[in-house]
């Protein structure tokens, strides 16, 4: 695995980090925020849930961006997304100004759970696709654990504590700006959307550069070749398919079912905490 294989799949990865961290740090403010603002119960339901509207808006949208801007531009949009989301958070001057600077932030979420993914499955060797592919999903529990330390450590500083729990993602999302802008576009977006055969080998020599020009042509013909056969592909529910897709959605469906979303974004910690 080359280093600059293993660069591009970690900062695309961080995307989960901080879909974890902007989903849960919520958790450490929600009290404050209803008892500063009068909030009624629905209106705070909404509040702490505006950024789980956005995400749905999100998912359903972001295959847009990700097939007509490219992986890379998509990945740095989505960062913009989650400072503006944060920055905004951390200065709202009222419930629904916090709900607007979280429903943007819950749009970079819903984002990244396409774009991310999909990215490094398609820089990464089959060999390696997985455990790779896996680092997103490993960093969003890491977001969520590291926001409840961050939650923690931020209680007991003043009574604009719960701005600073969410305007603090700023900083990690600022650095995920940053390092995505030095990822390499995807080679499979450039062949297949593009059409451009050489910005593809040379995206391929950056991320492989140890693989051999006979090696890489004939990873480029194989993707040039996928094109033709993409009509049929684009047929979702073949009788093939179904029973996996089906599997697929009745696990994430059952997983949000449980609830795990709602204890998260309720947990806090007490004030009394050192």
């Amino acid at each position: 695995m080359s280093v600059m294989l293993l660069m591009c799949a970690v900062v695309a990865a961080l995307g989960g980090f901080l879909f974890g961290f902007d989903t849960v740090v919520i958790s450490g403010a929600e009290q404050t925020i209803q008892s500063l603002w009068g909030l009624s119960a629905t209106v705070h339901g909404l509040a702490i849930s505006m950024a789980l509207w956005g995400t749905v808006l999100g998912s359903l949208c972001g295959g847009w961006p990700t097939e007509r801007m490219g992986r890379k531009k998509t990945l740095i949009g989505i960062g913009f997304l989650y400072l503006v989301g944060a920055i905004w958070s951390g200065l709202a001057t009222g419930v629904y100004s916090l709900m607007i600077a979280r429903f943007i932030g819950g749009i970079g979420i819903g984002i990244s759970t396409v774009v991310a993914p999909l990215y490094i499955s398609e820089i990464a060797p089959p060999k390696i696709r997985g455990r790779l592919t896996g680092m997103f999903q490993f960093n969003i529990v890491f977001g969520i654990l590291i926001a409840f330390a961050s939650n923690a450590l931020l209680t007991n500083i003043g009574p604009n504590a719960w701005r600073w729990m969410l305007g603090v993602a700023a900083f990690p999302s600022l650095l995920y700006i940053i390092f995505s802008f030095g990822l390499v576009e995807s080679p499979r977006w450039l062949i297949t959307h593009r059409g451009n055969r050489a910005e593809g080998l040379d995206a391929f020599r950056r991320i492989n550069p140890k693989i051999s020009e006979a090696e890489l042509k004939i990873l480029v013909d194989e993707i040039e070749g996928s094109v033709s056969h993409e009509a049929d592909a684009s047929r979702f529910f073949t009788r093939r398919l179904i029973k996996p897709i089906m599997l697929a959605f009745f696990v994430a469906f059952f997983n949000q079912l449980s609830g795990i979303n709602a204890v998260l974004g309720a947990c806090h910690f007490p004030r009394g905490l050192p």
